[in-house]
């Protein structure tokens, strides 16, 4: 029997729920188990993939708001300079 079905250690990493199908699965006659357990291995990575995916993408979206960040300030400075520029320009 695969261990996946009973291991805790991944359990911060997967939902309660696909963690209570395990145990229940890991419940089952030994046939019902095998039969089972492939689907159960697929969740279980499809799982932790989307969990990898959202992290990614959260710390894409971090990266993207603190460059947006930046942009903004130099932007203004900028914006800053090219209107003291103008009213040096203006003075002459």
């Amino acid at each position: 029997m695969n261990t996946r079905l009973t291991d805790e250690s991944d359990s911060a990493s997967l939902p309660r729920e696909v963690i209570d199908l395990g145990k229940k699965i890991s419940e089952l006659p030994r046939e019902h188990q095998a039969q089972l357990e492939v689907s159960y291995s697929r969740v279980v990575e499809s799982v932790k993939r989307r969990r990898r995916i959202l992290g990614l993408i959260q710390e894409a979206l971090a990266q993207l708001r603190l460059d947006v960040k930046y942009l903004m300030f130099d932007l203004d400075v900028t914006k800053k300079e090219r209107d003291e520029l103008k009213a040096r320009l203006e003075e002459t």
